[in-house]
């Protein structure tokens, strides 16, 4: 699709560009969990935290986008990273405008279910992209904008929610209408995006075909190298993102339980994220300097020590509550997240680097889609607080102990460098197809003799 003539995009504004799918990624989560009460009052009153949990469970959140990173991570190493950018954001301003003018419950379900599946396409492509065009040196300060977009999604979510709370189930459609042009002008913008050299070289150069996605996931798990990857970047960043997204969208729900009314739970977040936005910055200018196993470290300590004080801290002190939003802000920086998006398109070759974000983007939501179903229910028990923090406490402390241990040493080195030294071998196309073809060969070979035995 050619949309009219655009500016090419490169360097930080081609980062820029993409990164934004991070911003609307977050911003649907926070318009979800700040209107999932006035929908519920509209539309399904009296739920005991059944229904608003399948809504959770099935948005960006989780379900709707586990099932979009793995349709779009395939089609992303098939067709091209810039074919992702031509589609999803139209797929997603859908969603979004079925949301913002939704009549019934099943309107509502279908219009986040479709955004989901939106997101869970575009933000793999987006850091696969970003980490093949960025320079060495500073790929990780590169990639870390997509983090800082995801940051400022929350902030001004739960910003505008706390101004249009007055407004009710109203302010919720408003919401979703700003990330509805957000996606539109950034889909017109990013039709000036070039396709990603490292792709086009994978394949041969731009007349020649990229592999079939079956023959490129058959190419990504007959190595080694990548099921050790896939293992690592699934374990650090499944066990990490389910304190993460309980704290994203069941976040106002714990300080409801914590006697919070909306207003100020809404300006509460908008705090916790501007802490966020800040240390995000932070380790953007850090990232390519300190070494990846301390700052990683460091991080996931200051997430564990965040929960450990909204758990046991006293539960209506003000100082529990501002007490966590301090730790978590600052952990949200070096988190397991911002070096899953570094390391994650580190660690596999151009020809199955999206389709391998988009396995571990899939397993990673629907592990998130899986809690968000008892969650708010075992959140509505006595001591709820305290049985789902234990949980996530102990999620935490097994991504950072996973993440420090086994830190990749890929830090400032080329993309090709790195390929070499995981495959011994720049990985492309033909090499995918060759190994393949002997594989064949080889259980020609073995039948043939089986027959004549």
């Amino acid at each position: 699709m050619n949309v009219g003539n655009h500016k090419r995009l490169t360097g930080w504004k081609a980062t820029a560009a993409v990164s934004m799918s991070n911003y609307i990624d977050s911003g649907s989560i926070i318009a979800i969990a700040t209107s999932l009460g006035f929908w519920g009052a509209k539309y399904f009153p009296g739920d005991d935290g059944t229904v608003a949990g399948l809504l959770a469970a099935f948005s960006s959140n989780a379900f709707g986008a586990a099932i979009g990173a793995l349709i779009g991570g395939p089609l992303c190493d098939k067709y091209g990273r810039k074919f992702i950018y031509t589609y999803d954001l139209l797929l997603y301003a859908l969603g979004g405008l079925l949301v913002t003018f939704t009549m019934n419950l099943p309107m509502l379900f279908i219009g986040f279910v479709v955004i989901g599946l939106a997101v869970g396409a575009s933000v793999p492509a987006g850091w696969t992209y970003i980490a093949e065009f960025a320079p060495p040196d500073r790929r990780g300060r590169h990639v870390g904008a997509t983090q800082l977009a995801w940051s400022f999604g929350p902030f001004i979510g739960f910003g505008l929610a706390a101004a249009l709370s007055p407004l009710g189930l109203l302010g919720s459609r408003i919401i979703f209408a700003h990330l509805v042009v957000i996606a539109l002008v950034t889909w017109w913008i990013r039709q000036g995006l070039d396709e990603s050299k490292a792709w086009q070289d994978s394949k041969g150069g731009r007349g020649a075909k990229a592999p079939s996605m079956w023959t490129a996931f058959r190419g990504l798990f007959s190595r080694k190298a990548n099921i050790t990857a896939l293992l690592f970047l699934a374990a650090i960043y499944t066990f990490w993102n389910q304190a993460a997204s309980q704290n994203g969208i069941f976040l106002p729900t714990i300080l409801g339980h914590m006697g919070w009314g909306t207003l100020a739970s809404d300006l509460f977040s908008m705090l916790t994220w501007g802490i966020v936005i800040i240390a995000t910055a932070v380790y953007m200018l850090l990232v390519d300097r300190v070494s990846y196993r301390w700052h990683f470290f460091i991080g996931g300590v200051l997430a564990v020590a965040s929960w450990a004080v909204l758990v046991f801290g006293p539960s209506t002190a003000a100082a529990t509550a501002f007490g966590y939003a301090l730790l978590w802000g600052l952990s949200s920086g070096p988190s397991a997240q911002a070096f899953y998006s570094v390391w994650s398109p580190e660690l596999f070759a151009t020809p199955y680097r999206a389709g391998a974000q988009g396995i571990v983007f899939f397993v990673v939501r629907l592990a998130s889609g899986v809690i968000s179903l008892v969650f708010p229910v075992i959140l509505a028990q006595q001591n709820g607080l305290l049985k789902d923090g234990l949980i996530l406490i102990g999620f935490l402390l097994a991504s950072t102990l996973i993440g420090t241990i086994w830190a990749p040493k890929t830090q400032g080195k080329p993309l090709e460098e790195i390929e070499i030294e995981r495959y011994g071998e720049i990985v492309s196309t033909r090499a995918i197809d060759a190994e393949l073809h002997d594989e064949l060969v080889s259980a020609t070979d073995t039948s043939t003799t089986s027959t004549k035995e």
